[in-house]
């Protein structure tokens, strides 16, 4: 299903990406609308889903989060029931950002942070490894991250 946008949803939906804390009055006139419509288009856009969530960024390593990884799961047998008891899991896991079904020799690539090494090794064996139906993980450690960005282009 997809919501139907003109280009004053796009604005409002652009500047919320780069400051989910701007203040009405300051989006209205970023938008060329008076507050009150402006609230009333936010409140829609909330309301439809289009607007998922508001959150905090975090600097990873000056809270120290030193590691980040793509892990590649392959289960022992793809089933239904398997995915199920695999992405419950999954869901359970703090270290876990993000979670993808994808194509090729895996079922999942994982995106993963811990505090250094030592814990993510104990994070593979001890939460990873409690999932039995897990047949192979393969690891890939990011050395750099060039470009991050969560904003969609509109």
């Amino acid at each position: 299903m997809s919501i139907s946008l003109d280009n004053t949803d796009l604005a409002i939906l652009r500047a919320l990406q780069d400051n989910g804390r701007i203040t009405n009055a300051e989006l209205a006139e970023m938008v060329f609308l008076s507050p009150t419509p402006c609230l009333r288009r936010v409140k829609r856009l909330e309301q439809t889903g289009v607007i998922d969530h508001y959150a905090v960024e975090i600097n990873r390593s000056l809270v120290g989060i030193e590691i980040s990884a793509f892990v590649s799961v392959q289960l022992q047998r793809n089933s239904k029931e398997n995915a199920l008891v695999f992405e419950q899991a999954v869901a359970e896991l703090n270290e876990v950002q993000e979670c993808f079904v994808v194509t090729g020799g895996y079922d999942y690539m994982l995106s993963v942070v811990t505090k250094n090494l030592i814990s993510y090794d104990k994070f593979v064996k001890e939460k990873l490894g409690d999932i039995e139906i897990i047949a192979k993980v393969d690891t890939t450690i990011v050395l750099n991250q060039i470009k991050s960005r969560r904003q969609l282009p509109l």
